[in-house]
């Protein structure tokens, strides 16, 4: 494996290239990386890159996030079939006739989309960032959320704020029990449970902390506890464990016998194949400039308003 990451760090340094990584990605990748990171992070430090060249080891829909906001960039992902489930129950024709249904709504959609579902969108968020731009939304305006609904659900509740939900949900984050959960933590009483608001609400309501997985990792890493429950993916715990050797981190339970609380898709990738692609540079991101350009608008907003700025609304949904 040394030979394999020297290989890495030689192609990197050939073509002046950006290893960014998911939370989720194993963590191999995510010591070879520079950067490691959620995805509005990943999202933010690409934007910001000087270099020529970005490879993305996590799954699509983020590596469709760094093209749209530096188009004249290379960017690479280790393998296209690294998709989302959010993305495959969401699909555009059908994203647009819901959105067509409600023309004076604002349309909020999680960064777990494709490119042409942003290209139809108000404003994307991450789990990061999702209450500051919900607050930033006027009062009278009516909200459409998608396509996770118990992201939705939770921001919905929290915020006061009432929303017309898409009905998508993750495929790893609704595996957590919540009859299991409330099992486990009787086995440890004093953990502390930290949950990813994909969960359902069932599973949330037993969470000392929800939050994006910047913000689970930052729980771990300041509370002095020694023990916490997670549910989310499993990669996290790379970061949380480097941060915390001392503190003990079990995993949330799934449903049933299943132990699939990891995300099918980020586990496409792997060194091996982030060697070839800085290879070879593909396989490449690559979508018509038409399409960069609409789905700019929800990315960008949603980056104003991260910042502070203010932002203008449309006041009609026009395709």
């Amino acid at each position: 494996m040394e030979s394999l990451q020297e290989r890495i760090r030689e192609l990197k340094d050939k073509h002046n290239a950006l290893i960014l990584s998911h939370f989720y990605e194993d963590g191999p990748i995510q010591d070879i990386a520079d950067h490691v990171g959620d995805s509005l992070y990943l999202a933010e430090v690409g934007e910001k890159a000087a270099n020529p060249v970005i490879l993305l080891a996590g799954v699509v829909f983020m590596a469709e996030s760094v093209k749209i906001l530096s188009p004249a960039k290379t960017v690479l992902i280790p393998d296209l079939n690294a998709g989302c489930s959010l993305v495959n129950h969401s699909p555009y024709s059908k994203y647009l006739a819901w959105r067509e249904q409600y023309p004076d709504a604002i349309c909020v959609t999680y960064v777990n989309s494709s490119a042409e579902v942003k290209s139809i969108t108000d404003v994307c968020v991450t789990s990061s960032n999702a209450e500051k731009i919900i607050n930033a939304i006027p009062q009278d305006r009516r909200i459409l959320f998608g396509p996770d609904r118990n992201l939705g659900r939770y921001l919905s509740k929290k915020l006061d704020r009432e929303m017309i939900l898409w009905p998508g949900a993750c495929e790893v984050h609704i595996l957590f029990s919540a009859r299991k959960l409330f099992e486990l933590k009787s086995q440890y009483p004093k953990a502390i449970v930290i949950a990813h608001p994909e969960c359902d609400e069932a599973v949330l309501q037993y969470a000392d902390v929800i939050g994006s997985t910047s913000r689970l990792l930052k729980e771990v890493k300041d509370n002095p506890a020694k023990e916490f429950i997670v549910a989310t993916e499993y990669g996290i715990f790379h970061q949380m464990q480097k941060a915390r050797p001392d503190a003990k981190l079990v995993q949330a339970p799934a449903q049933g016998s299943c132990a699939c609380n990891e995300c099918p898709y980020m586990k496409l990738n792997t060194l091996a194949k982030v060697a070839q692609a800085l290879e070879t540079l593909s396989p490449k991101v690559e979508m018509p400039a038409e399409l960069i350009s609409r789905a700019s608008t929800s990315l960008k907003r949603m980056m104003a308003i991260t910042r502070g700025d203010s932002v203008t609304w449309p006041t009609q949904f026009h395709a």
